[in-house]
């Protein structure tokens, strides 16, 4: 079964099952990987803080996982 990335999931989660995940986000502006807060966060709440679009991430980040 495919990993899929929705609204809710964490940035953490999401690292943690593909590090190589890591250039999609710094693409979009979300330098912070590294910060251990950014790991509590969701993928919405992120791309909020950003300005950024979250249905934009998630559709990249569920084509690289085949979801």
């Amino acid at each position: 079964m495919a990993f899929e990335v929705t609204r809710d999931t964490l940035i953490g989660d999401i690292l943690d099952q593909d590090p190589s995940c890591a250039p999609y986000f710094l693409q979009m502006g979300m330098h912070c990987l590294g910060c251990p807060a950014s790991r509590g966060e969701t993928v919405a709440e992120a791309c909020e803080v950003h300005g950024v679009d979250a249905d934009e991430l998630i559709d990249m980040l569920n084509s690289h996982f085949g979801a």
